[in-house]
């Protein structure tokens, strides 16, 4: 089953909160693990808050580079779905999870410094591709976009597109139902009646998780 990962090496780019929106939307119907490998522990914050943590959904914390390999061994074995929320920095913690995932998704903004951080990262992983012989399929992903794109973003994402950097076509929009849910706890789908523009909130994230997974099927099949 497949380990999905998220990287980036910049804070802020959304890379906690769209690893716990894919987690919790998948968690409606199948069961996940989520791995929170970051030094400051959000998710496993969220998960101590009074919001409602779904039931298929596993938190783990307190990950180190002695214990990340066979945590993701374990929970892939046990659940359909493993997502790992990487620190942001490079380091073995990283490697060693990148060396156990199916797919990684690189979460950025749509801003130069993050669009230099995501490339940077790119560069780390294909040295740990090196190390490890065999490449694994990976993707970015534009995170807090806007409806009325400046200049700059746009061009920014057209350097990516039109580069043989892998994108998605899908982005997640900077909406406050995605903050409030680590102000809360719980879901995206607690929030009827709290949240601006929810409808819209639960759709952008089901067509990012029906793009990656689409993504995931594509690379499976091309390997074999």
């Amino acid at each position: 089953m497949p380990v999905i990962a998220f990287a980036n090496s910049k804070g802020g780019s959304g890379k906690t909160t769209t690893a716990l929106l894919l987690a919790c939307h998948l968690a409606r119907s199948r069961r996940v693990t989520i791995i929170d490998g970051d030094p400051r522990q959000p998710i496993t914050s969220w998960a101590g808050k009074e919001g409602h943590v779904p039931e298929n959904l596993t938190v783990i914390g307190k990950i180190t580079e002695d214990n990340v390999q066979q945590i993701i061994e374990d929970a892939a074995v046990k659940d359909p779905f493993v997502i790992v929320d990487l620190e942001g920095t490079a380091s073995k913690l990283m490697a060693y999870a990148i060396g156990q995932s199916d797919f990684i998704v690189i979460p950025c903004k749509e801003q130069q410094q993050d669009a230099e951080a995501a490339v940077q990262v790119i560069r780390a992983m294909q040295r740990d591709f090196k190390m490890m012989g065999r490449s694994v399929p990976f993707a970015i992903l534009f995170t807090m976009t806007k409806w009325i794109k400046a200049r700059a973003s746009k061009v920014i994402v057209e350097q990516f597109k039109t580069s043989t950097i892998p994108t998605f076509n899908a982005e997640i929009t900077d909406r406050d139902a995605f903050s409030q849910i680590f102000l809360r706890g719980g879901t995206i789908y607690d929030l009827k009646g709290t949240s601006n523009n929810l409808e819209k909130a639960v759709e952008n994230v089901e067509q990012f998780t029906i793009e990656l997974i689409q993504k995931i099927k594509t690379e499976a099949r091309d390997a074999a």
